[in-house]
């Protein structure tokens, strides 16, 4: 549909704007230049029609946005499309927990520094502190007897000695009282710690975790006793020392059979040829004199027993004089 223009002194039909007798388009010009167009063909069809292109025509002008954006008016006719917000669900990233360091195995009780002078047992050292020699037993294990007087020399005594050494002999080690100060031998009860700056090792519970060693309580001495069963529950798994396989005990000797040897009467021994009481030696003969005894060249004798002879006359102690 072409510009439409309403003008009161037209004579418009409708029904015939479409197309001029020629077969041409009709335009608004060719219309207004028909006065030959009788009004009575102004039908009341016409009239509806007319109405509904009015309708449309407005429609039509409405359609065209020529609205001021800055005008109050036409931001109510205008309405701005809403932003749809879509909410996407991103994934955030879960925060890792931080973890927290266990605390460094080590004494947490106060310590003395001390100087292994001597190991005792597998379980006994004597160590030096302030100018003075300790005996320091350990607190919460036992090993195998070596030294007591009264017990002979235990099975993995001697191994639970060696173990000890190897770990404490002539080095710095820190000494950790529990509850007690002493034992009934007055030996010092300490734990007795290891370090090289960075890690502990508490060497009684390492003897108990070589098997060389068993898990003991001293009550009220038991801040460690869970660590001890903890390490001979592994010694045990794993058949180490103590909990390795008994040797058997050694086949003794067969005892020899006692030989019966035939008693022998001893010969007498030769009587002697010399007198016994005098020196130098004068034959045993049942009387001698001065000068038998000159003859013989022995004169003067000593008389050093009974004078049988009767050489001594003056008691002196010498005969023949």
């Amino acid at each position: 549909m072409g510009a439409f223009r309403f003008c009161t002194g037209c004579q418009l039909d409708f029904d015939t704007i479409g197309t001029t007798p020629g077969g041409a388009p009709a335009t608004l010009a060719t219309v207004a230049a028909a006065p030959s167009l009788s009004r009575s063909r102004f039908s009341r069809r016409g009239l509806l029609v007319a109405g509904l292109a009015v309708v449309v025509g407005l429609a039509a002008l409405g359609s065209i946005d020529k609205t001021d954006t800055g005008s109050p008016t036409s931001a109510l006719a205008t309405p701005t499309p809403t932003a749809r917000v879509v909410a996407v669900a991103t994934a955030t990233p879960t925060a890792k927990p931080t973890l927290t360091p266990e605390p460094t195995f080590g004494p947490i009780g106060r310590t003395t520094e001390a100087t292994v002078v001597r190991i005792t047992d597998g379980d006994t050292i004597v160590v030096a502190y302030g100018g003075k020699e300790y005996k320091v037993r350990y607190i919460g294990m036992d090993s195998p007897e070596t030294v007591d007087p009264s017990s002979p020399i235990q099975w993995m005594g001697p191994q639970a000695t060696a173990a000890n050494a190897a770990l404490v002999a002539g080095k710095t080690v820190f000494l950790e009282k529990d509850v007690s100060e002493v034992d009934r031998f007055d030996r010092l009860l300490r734990y007795v710690w290891l370090t090289n700056g960075t890690a502990w090792i508490l060497v009684n519970l390492e003897l108990v975790r070589q098997g060389v060693a068993s898990a003991k309580s001293y009550p009220p001495d038991t801040k460690y006793d869970a660590l001890y069963l903890v390490a001979q529950t592994e010694a045990h798994r794993s058949a180490l020392g103590l909990w390795g396989p008994t040797p058997a005990p050694p086949t003794p000797a067969p005892t020899p059979e006692p030989v019966i040897v035939p008693f022998v009467e001893p010969e007498p021994e030769p009587a002697s040829k010399c007198h016994p009481s005098y020196d130098p030696c004068l034959p045993v003969v049942a009387d001698m004199n001065c000068p038998a005894v000159r003859a013989m060249g022995a004169a003067p004798v000593k008389v050093i027993g009974p004078d049988e002879y009767r050489l001594d006359s003056d008691h002196d102690g010498r005969g023949c004089e």
